[in-house]
Order: C-alpha cells, then structure tokens, then sequence
C-alpha cells in the first residue's frame, strides 16, 4: 500500500542511560508511526519540512534508510527541525521538554513544492496526521489539510487521524477541542487516547469518548486505554495478549497507530487489528527511545503473518 504521513519530524535528546549523558536521536509522534509502517513493507512517504542545515541532512539520511520515502520533505532555508528533551521515571512513564517555536515543519504548507506534494499524496491508499500535526500548523493551514484529507477519500483511500493531545502546544484545552472536532469530520479511522481525552472532556469514559467522534463523523473509533488495552468501535476491550513491564513508555501509541492501520488495510477486523497493535507497542515499551532499532525480538514479520 502506499501511504503518506504527515506531520513533524524532530531531533530528540535522550538520556542513554542512568548517570549517563545524553544521546541525540530523532523523533515525533507521526515520524514514529511512519516508521513502523515502512518497517512493515508499505512504500510510506513522510510529508513535513526540514532545513537545509547539517542536522536536517542528517535527518533524511536516517529516515531514508529506514525506508521512509522522502520526496515529499521539503527544505526550509530559514529554519531548522524542532528538538525535543526526554525522561523517564522508575515506572517507564515519559515527560518531554519541547524547543519547537520556529521548526521548519510549520511552514510546510506555504514552502516551494507543496503543491506537487499534494498532488502527489492525493492519490495515497491512507493518509495520516494527528492532533500535534494541526498544534504545529498555523491554523490558516487547515483547510489544505482537510481539503487533502477529503481528495484521497474521493479516490477512494482511507484517512487515519490520533487525537494525540499535548497541553503545550495548545493555548487552551477548547482550542485542541475544536481542532479536533474539526478533523474528525475528515477521517474514517479515529484513535484517540482516553488519558489525552480525559484531560479535554473531564470525566470522559471510553464509551462517551466513542460517541463523540463517531457522532462527528469518524465512524471507527478505536479508543487506547494504555495497559488496559483498547475498545474496539463495537464496543468490546481488547487487552493485551500478556501484561508488560515497560521500560519506555514513549512511541507506545505510535507503534499501536501503525501495526492497526496495517492490519486494516489487509483487510483484517478492528479487534484482530487491535491485538497487532497491541503486539507492536508491546515490543516498542520493552526497549529504550520512541523508535528502537530492530532486534531479532522485533515483530514485524510476524504481524505480517
């Protein structure tokens, strides 16, 4: 299948270990998904904007030796990727600080050759982007993005939208409320977090947060409950094969948003889709940073299966 993903690519700076230094790496809620699905055979393009500096060279080296297609990245001669700080505490759980104000990934859609890149993603099978995409791009964007949305569901593709929400980049909470109300109308998949949710709409349950999307117009929502596993649009939980001990929690449900919509595209039910989401994630939370390198452990062949 060939999918296009759009949203920000950032460096990432991670501690390499306990009383250790930090290590420089990249990261990024849709880069990380992207990743998983090259990983998992599909001819994936990533749509954002670099600079035209050392570290962006870096940047597309790396991912197009991933298997990311990066035709559709776009160079900034003003600006630079976005960088981000990462911990984690004794449980796995992650805390970031961002430095992301002036990224090249939020002038993408007014750089030379967006056009073509449209044009290009337009005739994509699935096309994905999330809240934090919407936080970086100025608002007067959106209707470009939409727009693109509903040109590859006119050509019969699929769009997948994670309402990954993040307090700082949003002014207020009914601000990221909209946005995402407002993508919703554009989507055939939804897969929001309840934690994100809870924190837009307090006193959310799985079932309520279901409802609202699908009422808006995201017909299969599948709500993630971390450890508890997810609800799948029918309303069953789908748990985890076996309980996991995390020991990075970051770029958990990233991978879950990749090894689903693979699942999908192969035809595959959203409960059986959940359990090779589930396997991803699981895989991704035993090993430290958002994006581990493959390991014989790695599961993607399986899922394949």
């Amino acid at each position: 299948m060939r999918i296009c993903v759009i949203g920000e690519g950032m460096l990432e700076l991670a501690r390499a270990g306990a009383g250790d230094g930090w290590r420089l790496f990249y990261g990024g809620d849709t880069l990380n998904t992207a990743i998983h699905l090259a990983r998992l055979g599909h001819d994936t393009a990533f749509l954002t904007a670099l600079g035209k500096d050392a570290f962006s060279d870096d940047l597309r080296r790396d991912w197009a030796r991933e298997g990311l297609d990066i035709t559709l990245i776009l160079r900034d001669p003003a600006r630079m990727p976005g960088l981000y700080a990462i911990r984690t505490d004794a449980a796995g759980e992650r805390s970031f600080a961002y430095w992301r104000g002036e990224s090249a990934a939020r002038q993408m859609f007014a750089l030379p050759g967006i056009e073509a890149a449209l044009a290009q993603a337009e005739r994509t099978d699935a096309l994905v982007f999330s809240l934090i995409t919407l936080a970086v791009l100025p608002p007067e964007a959106w209707p470009r993005l939409f727009a693109l949305c509903d040109a590859v569901r006119n050509h019969g593709g699929m769009v997948m939208f994670d309402g990954n929400y993040r307090p700082r980049l949003w002014a207020t909470p009914t601000a990221a409320a909209k946005a995402r109300d407002a993508a919703l109308a554009h989507a055939d998949i939804g897969l929001p977090t309840l934690e994100d949710e809870a924190m837009l709409t307090p006193g959310a349950t799985a079932a309520s947060v279901a409802a609202h999307w699908q009422a808006r117009g995201c017909a299969e929502t599948v709500v993630k409950l971390g450890s508890d596993g997810c609800r799948t649009p029918d309303g069953l939980i789908i748990a985890p094969e076996a309980p996991i001990t995390p020991l990075d929690t970051s770029g958990a449900g990233d991978a879950f948003n990749a090894a689903f919509l693979d699942a999908r595209l192969r035809g595959l039910a959203p409960a059986e889709a959940a359990l090779h989401g589930h396997r991803l994630a699981g895989w991704v939370i035993t090993h430290p940073g958002a994006i581990p390198p493959r390991t014989n452990d790695a599961p993607y062949r399986a899922l394949k299966v």
